[in-house]
Formats: C-alpha cells, sequence, structure tokens
C-alpha cells in the first residue's frame, strides 16, 4: 500500500472536484468548536462519497454517525428527486450544528435526522436502503452490519469507515484496545460474510465496500 504524504495528498486533492464552499467552512467550523475534529470525513472522502451516491443515485441513503453532517451532505448529493438520507447521531449536542448546515446547503428537506442510539432506532426504520454509510462507534460495527445488511437491497452497497483504524490494525494490540480489536472482528466477519463480496480502500483511514450480493 503507497503511503500518502501530504505533498501527495495536496496533489490528489488539486486534481479533485472543487470542495463546496460550505463545506468547507463546515470542515473548518467543526476543527475550531470540537475536540474531535479529525473525525469529520474532508473534501477527499467527502467527494467519493458523493461519487459513489451519484452513481447508484439511491432513493434511500442510511447513515450511521451523523457527527457534524459532512458526510452526510456529500452523500445526499447524489439524491435523485424525492430521495431520502436517513441519518443517526446519538450525541444530541451535535443536532443543531448539522441542521443549519443542511439548510444552507438547500438539503434540509432531503434529510431526517434522528438522534439516540443507532440500536434502538434502526429496528423502526421500515425503508429498504440503496446506500448505507456506517460511521460511529467501532466497538457497535457488527451488532450496526446485522442490523443494517437486512435492510440494503440486493446489489445495495454498504461503505464501512475506518476499517484501517489508523494502521493499528496489522500492529501488536493492547488488550485493553477495544476499538481496534472490534475493527479486526469486523473485517474478518465481512471477510468470510457469504452475503456480501467487500474490499477495503486505503482512503483516508480506510473504507470498506461492501456490496450486498
Amino acid at each position: 500500500m503507497m503511503k500518502i504524504d501530504q505533498q501527495l495528498e495536496n496533489y490528489i486533492l488539486a486534481h479533485t472536484i472543487g470542495e463546496d464552499p460550505v463545506l468547507r467552512r463546515l470542515y473548518r467550523e467543526t476543527h475550531l468548536r470540537l475536540v474531535n475534529g479529525r473525525m469529520c470525513s474532508g473534501h477527499l472522502q467527502g467527494s467519493l462519497l458523493t461519487f459513489f451516491s451519484k452513481m447508484i443515485s439511491p432513493q434511500r441513503i442510511l447513515e450511521i454517525g451523523t457527527y457534524t453532517g459532512y458526510s452526510a451532505i456529500c452523500l445526499a448529493k447524489g439524491l435523485p428527486v424525492g430521495g431520502i438520507l436517513h441519518t443517526i447521531e446519538i450525541n444530541d449536542e451535535l443536532e443543531e450544528f448539522a441542521a443549519g448546515y443542511f439548510a444552507e446547503t438547500g438539503l434540509q428537506d432531503r434529510i431526517i435526522q434522528h438522534i439516540g442510539d443507532a440500536t434502538d432506532i434502526l429496528p423502526q426504520l421500515s425503508e429498504q436502503f440503496e446506500l448505507a454509510f456506517l460511521d460511529a462507534d467501532k466497538r457497535q460495527y457488527l451488532m450496526h452490519y446485522e442490523l443494517i445488511l437486512p435492510k440494503i437491497t440486493t446489489g445495495g452497497l454498504v461503505i464501512a469507515d475506518n476499517t484501517l483504524w489508523g494502521g493499528k490494525i496489522v500492529g501488536k494490540i493492547a488488550q485493553n484496545d477495544e476499538q481496534t480489536i472490534a475493527i479486526l472482528a469486523f473485517n474478518d466477519f465481512v471477510k468470510n460474510d457469504p452475503r456480501v463480496e467487500a474490499t477495503i480502500l486505503p482512503v483516508r483511514d480506510g473504507m470498506t465496500l461492501i456490496r450486498k450480493k
């Protein structure tokens, strides 16, 4: 795998479709106001999410882990007329932050925000989804995956974020490192799940593309 240094990353970004000014401001404000600003998707990953969404042109998208709304906006840009994105965030203090940017991009009518634990909310959603983005608590990835997959249409795509987890997955793992252990278990499970086919993209912190057979 090629290690992307800053100079190479700058070249990639310079040759990628330009970043929406609203998203650029969202990214900056996220880093200024929140401690874990690095959790925000950012330009490269966001443009890839938009690309996938536009290719699939889904009527329904599911996202677990809204955070400040960057990835939700990128995904929603690929929705056709009448399409809806459901996004779930456990931290209620982020609801207004994300909602403000949804409104600025004019996508507020296409994005439904759910505040609470995804394990409680997912069983209440009756829709079928052509695209899902999983980016919440890594310790719950397997649980969320099992709740999501029955709601994905045949041929639909699940994108799981952070599946390379800063390279920790190939190093010595401490017994109390629950997040890394959970990512390893998730990666192994998906690789051997006969219901899907998957591949990991070495983009940002790793994105696993999971296609339901």
